[in-house]
């Protein structure tokens, strides 16, 4: 049939009539039965009787004619695994070479490339260790210019407090205001955290104090 459309319609009417026949055979005498189908376009249709499977129909079919279906892709399988226990091996082998073991067999040019591999992972690794800590440095360094930013925002707030309560310019209350100065900077301090003594105005932190080792 040239025309597609009509070739279509056709494989359908008479695929559902294989298939019909099919369930009769399986419901009126009881048969096994199997069919598989493809159309030119690469579907599949397939019918398989209700009291059995596919497989045990091909289990049926090669016991019947004394053939082994699977054999080959059996053996395909067997030299897959050989072949990936063969990489696997080799592969253990090197991992304990890099670990200084398993050195017997090398000649001298097998140690030398060994130990030139060896060592371009070890710069490799300690390149990496520079990296982690200069990031983490970086790190710590905006935290700490963030705390000093901060410190200087709270320091001029208390400022501005003082001068708020006449607390500067006023001398006769100097020690009123050096004591208000001292428990402003004390409740500062702790409000930061009590574990950092590097944070207390007492001790004389500023923006040009704290420092990285």
């Amino acid at each position: 049939i040239e025309n597609p459309t009509n070739r279509q319609v056709t494989y359908s009417k008479r695929r559902n009539g294989i298939f019909k026949k099919a369930q009769e055979l399986t419901v009126l005498c009881d048969a096994k039965v199997s069919l598989i189908m493809f159309s030119k376009s690469g579907k599949c249709h397939e019918y398989t009787s209700p009291n059995i499977t596919t497989k045990k129909i091909y289990d049926l079919y090669q016991k019947a004619l004394g053939i082994d279906l699977w054999s080959s892709h059996y053996e395909k399988m067997l030299e897959n695994l050989r072949k990936l226990k063969e990489i696997n091996s080799r592969l253990r082998r090197q991992i304990r070479q890099r670990m200084g073991e398993d050195l017997e067999d090398l000649n001298m040019g097998e140690l030398i490339n060994l130990q030139e591999e060896v060592a371009e992972k070890l710069a490799a690794v300690r390149d990496r260790k520079y990296h982690v800590i200069k990031t983490q440095t970086d790190t710590c360094r905006k935290k700490v210019k963030n705390l000093e930013e901060v410190y200087g925002t709270l320091l001029l707030e208390i400022e501005a407090k003082y001068e708020e309560f006449g607390l500067v310019d006023n001398e006769g209350d100097f020690e009123s205001a050096a004591s208000f100065a001292h428990g402003a900077a004390n409740l500062y301090a702790f409000s930061v955290h009590p574990h950092h003594p590097n944070l207390h105005p007492d001790d004389g932190y500023g923006s040009h104090d704290l420092r990285l080792a």
